[in-house]
This record gives C-alpha cells, sequence and structure tokens, in this order.
C-alpha cells in the first residue's frame, strides 16, 4: 500500500509539468525569402538559430513555414498573402523584395525583417523612424545596408591599375537603388568610371558580365539578390578575362569574389531571430527597435585574386580578417 502511494504522489508531481507541456503554444513562423543564395541562407540559418538561443526551437514550440520566391515578384506577393490567410503567429521576411511584399497585404501578423537595405526608403518602416528607435508599428527587424563608400575605396586601393570599374544589378530592387547611388557617388570622388549592367532576371547576369568584359577592368557587386544569386556565373568571366571581381557580402568571397569587406549574414539572422523571441514573449514589435549591423570583417580569396590577375599587396592581406587560399 505504502508502495502504491508513493508511485501516486509521483504521479501526481509530474502532472503539472505534463500539462504545461501538453498545454505549451506552438508559434507558427512564415520565412519568406526572395532567393535562395549564400547571404540569405546564412541569415535564415542565423534566424533559427537566434530564436533558439532564446527558448524556441523547431519541433518543441515553433513550427517554421518556409517558402522561396525564387526571385520572382509575384511568387513573394503569392507568399505573403498566403501566409496572412493562413494567420501565422509572426512572419520573418528576408530581403528587400519579400519585406515589401508583405506590407502591401496591410496585414497586422507580427513582421521581423532581416537583410532589408533600407527600410524607411523601402517603406517597411515610418519616414520619421531611425535605426535604433522603435517603430511603434507592427514591424521590427535588422537593417544590412553596407558601408559601400568605404567598401569602393578599400577595393580601389586593391586595384589600383582599374580605372572603369562594373557593376550588375536588377533595378527591380529598391535595396540595389539605394547602394547603386552610394556607388556612383564613391566612384565620382576617386575618380572612377562606374558602368552600369542592367538586369532583370538570373539568366542574364552571366550575359551582363561577359557584356562588361571588354569595358572594365574591374567588377563590384552590390547587395542585388538577382546578381549574388548567380555570383558563380560572373566569376567565371572575371577568370577567363583577368577582371578583378569584389563583392560586399563575405559569404560571396568563397564563390569567386576577390575579397569582400562586409557582413556575416548568419549574424544578421541571429540579430533579428532575438527580435522575433521577444515579440513571441509578448513585447510588441513597435517597441522592438530596429537596426543597423555594424560589424563587419574583410575576408579575402587569394586562389580567386590569381585566376583573376591580381597582386594583392602584403598590407592588405595582413589586415584580413580571413584569408581563403
Amino acid at each position: 500500500m505504502r508502495r502504491l502511494l508513493v508511485v501516486l504522489v509521483a504521479a501526481a508531481m509530474l502532472l503539472p509539468a505534463a500539462s504545461w507541456a501538453q498545454g505549451q503554444k506552438t508559434f507558427r513562423i512564415g520565412v519568406t525569402k526572395i532567393v535562395s543564395h549564400a547571404a540569405l541562407d546564412a541569415d535564415e540559418k542565423g534566424f533559427e538559430a537566434g530564436l533558439a538561443s532564446s527558448g524556441f526551437k523547431e519541433g518543441v514550440n515553433v513550427t517554421f513555414i518556409r517558402r522561396n520566391a525564387q526571385g520572382d515578384i509575384a511568387a513573394a506577393e503569392s507568399i505573403a498573402r498566403e501566409f496572412v490567410s493562413s494567420q501565422v503567429d509572426l512572419i520573418h521576411a528576408i530581403a528587400t523584395p519579400t519585406a515589401q511584399a508583405v506590407m502591401r497585404t496591410d496585414t497586422r501578423i507580427p513582421v521581423v525583417f532581416s537583410s532589408v537595405t533600407d527600410p524607411v526608403g523601402a517603406g517597411i518602416v515610418p519616414k520619421n523612424s531611425a535605426p535604433g528607435q522603435k517603430t511603434g508599428t507592427h514591424v521590427t527587424g535588422l537593417s544590412d545596408f553596407w558601408p559601400v563608400r568605404l567598401q569602393f575605396e578599400t577595393y580601389a586601393r586593391a586595384a589600383p591599375q582599374a580605372k572603369t570599374w562594373g557593376t550588375i544589378y536588377n533595378p527591380e530592387e529598391a535595396n540595389s537603388l539605394s547602394h547603386i547611388l552610394v556607388m556612383r557617388a564613391a566612384a565620382k570622388n576617386l575618380g572612377l568610371t562606374l558602368v552600369e549592367a542592367k538586369v532583370s532576371s538570373s539568366a542574364e547576369v552571366g550575359q551582363a558580365a561577359a557584356a562588361l568584359a571588354g569595358k572594365v577592368q574591374a567588377i563590384t557587386i552590390t547587395s542585388d539578390n538577382t546578381t549574388v544569386a548567380n555570383l558563380e556565373a560572373i566569376a567565371r568571366v572575371c577568370d577567363q578575362h583577368k577582371i578583378a571581381l569584389f563583392a560586399g557580402d563575405i559569404d560571396s568571397v568563397v564563390r569567386g569574389a576577390v575579397m569582400a569587406y562586409g557582413l556575416d549574414y548568419f549574424l544578421v539572422g541571429y540579430a533579428a531571430g532575438k527580435k522575433a523571441a521577444l515579440v513571441l514573449k509578448g513585447i510588441k514589435p513597435g517597441d522592438v527597435p530596429w537596426g543597423p549591423v555594424e560589424k563587419f570583417s574583410l575576408v579575402i580569396n587569394t586562389r580567386a585574386a590569381k585566376a583573376q590577375g591580381l597582386t594583392l599587396a602584403p598590407e592588405l592581406l595582413a589586415r584580413a580578417d580571413k584569408i581563403i587560399n
């Protein structure tokens, strides 16, 4: 009898924990990404890691509904409507076009954006909202505005023989236009000529690089998802014609760029995941300040430099945070 009583008491002590586990809410998070490439994929992984570090783990209390627009704006719009109609608990919008698509639905579902270059200019946060401030809306997130001027200056010093530079971008991406404006001003200040090649789809990226081959001595790529998703196509042209290729995100360096002074997109996503965790804990998104990422790294690919005919100064190599051989 005494043994049975002990068993019953032990079972009773476990009931509250078991009941809590059964009653714990599982949050449904819609993840919308404009296209798959190394930087945005790292962002997505970082976001999940940031949530997990705060106690929100897939298979335990979070379900991710992952969607990829494959570079198609119409698909991004459809994904946004899907998340709104299914009433997910939170939307993680990766990159400017997908975040804009979500905003156009006029939803009040909490939105956490990441890898958005200019949230104010893109209409994702209010015009009077500055980095580090609360939006007072249902939106918060992370901006990835690159230090474009400083990047261009760094790359120009790395390739002093290059006087005419090329860039490739999709003018339909608001994030690209924001960076291109800074790039133009930087080139002018440095006394360099910037030749712009515009594309509208992934299939055109390699062709655009080939068209630049006879006109430029170096190519620098901005925060353009269409182009970054097809960086290997540009790298092949640069290797063939001995044109130095520079990127703005460090994930592109291993893919064939000579160097990047830029962001670690895993950390972009991780910071966004920490903000999302606050929202899931009950804090209003508008009370969670949005802001930029401020940590940048210099990563150099010496193999790509050799393939593209660029000799790197020892002092530049000494400054690198990471060297890929």
